[in-house]
């Protein structure tokens, strides 16, 4: 059994600081849990508090991606833990689906995911192998490169 304050040692060993909660741009609201599940809106990459733009195959490299995929990643955190109190409660990461702004020609769209998946993992251990689903898009919300959101089981 891993301790109390487990996953919070990890995201401090990684450098990593929870942004607060964000405020949503559209009708919606960032999270809905119903039962052990909660469905965690798509969060859009963002680099110094601004939306990380561009598309892979033309402005960005899968690298670049990656990068912008573990960037959703904390911001999903953050609003994890906004919805949670505690993301010691996580219990499973179930299902991850990433939207990744490419052009008609790229197909590495699994592997900017990455990004998120890899921090999942490092943040959770066991709880953080999730089934998922990465798509190419024409275009996302503000000409972001990557939107991802989260299903999650929780205690």
């Amino acid at each position: 059994m891993s301790s109390p304050s487990s996953v919070y040692d990890r995201l401090a060993a990684l450098g990593i600081s929870l942004p607060p909660l964000a405020v949503p741009a559209a009708a919606y609201v960032p999270f809905v849990q119903t039962g052990p599940l909660v469905f965690v809106s798509g969060h859009i990459a963002k680099r110094e508090g601004k939306v990380w733009t561009g598309q892979l195959g033309r402005d960005l490299d899968t690298a670049t991606g990656q990068q912008a995929a573990r960037a959703v990643a904390v911001d999903l955190l953050g609003t994890l833990h906004a919805a949670l109190g505690d993301l010691n409660r996580v219990e499973r990461i179930v299902k991850v689906l990433s939207l990744v702004n490419s052009t008609p020609f790229y197909v590495e769209q699994h592997l900017v995911t990455n990004g998120c998946s890899e921090l999942l993992a490092e943040v959770f251990g066991e709880r953080g192998a999730h089934a998922r689903s990465a798509f190419g898009v024409a275009q996302l919300p503000l000409g972001a490169c990557v939107e991802i959101e989260l299903i999650v089981q929780v205690a």
